[in-house]
């Protein structure tokens, strides 16, 4: 546990060198019509989209009126009018029940939704964590009862912080759900995203191909 932790330093690093570290995809309606829709993914230039279309972002256009367009990202989706805009987690459920495919953002950092308990998380993919590490906030959302479970004193890059080792009943990522998972939850607001470790990952084949991330469930 004290190694797992210590791995984090990088991490708390990423957030406090930039906030777009581990950023979702950014949409942003410039103009809309009947059947298309102009816009701004993450800032780039403005591009027309047909009802249908799929950027290589992963950004699919389902409707489009003068009044609002309906975007899917990663199975979530969002109602923007013109003028409006709005962040969405970079993933995207592959076809199969076991399968689920990631996009990196600009930094090449993989983040995802996760649902934990039935409540929904954001999560950063990180190999170096040798578990699911939750905040005590996040934790507290999800319904984790984290101070019934086996409570540590460890030095981070943030100070010495009390940890708890749990199992979270559930964790879906996608169309992927397992049950049991080992995590760790840090007490207090320090972990500003939570990370998919390896008690989840080690379960998975992983597959990297440019900008996606494959995770295929083994077990």
């Amino acid at each position: 546990m004290r190694s797992n932790l210590r791995n984090l330093r990088s991490v708390f690093l990423l957030f406090l060198l930039g906030p777009g570290a581990a950023a979702a995809v950014d949409i942003n309606v410039v103009g809309l019509t009947a059947g298309k829709a102009v816009v701004s993914i993450d800032g780039g230039k403005p591009r027309t989209l047909t009802v249908g279309q799929v950027t290589p972002e992963g950004v699919k256009l389902i409707a489009a009126t003068s009044e609002s367009a309906v975007f899917e990202v990663g199975g979530e989706r969002r109602t923007l009018a013109v003028g409006q805009g709005a962040a969405v987690a970079n993933t995207s459920a592959a076809r199969g029940g076991d399968t689920v495919t990631l996009f990196a953002d600009s930094r090449g950092h993989f983040t995802t939704i996760g649902v934990v308990n039935g409540v929904s998380l954001r999560f950063l993919v990180d190999t170096g964590a040798s578990s699911v590490v939750l905040s005590s906030t996040d934790a507290r959302h999800a319904g984790v009862s984290y101070l019934a479970g086996t409570r540590v004193l460890t030095q981070t890059a943030n100070g010495v912080v009390p940890v708890y080792t749990v199992k979270l009943d559930t964790l879906r990522i996608g169309d992927i759900t397992l049950n049991n998972v080992d995590a760790a939850v840090i007490e207090g607001d320090k972990l500003p995203i939570a990370l998919l470790g390896m008690s989840f990952l080690n379960r998975m084949e992983m597959k990297r191909d440019g900008v996606t991330l494959t995770l295929i469930r083994r077990y």
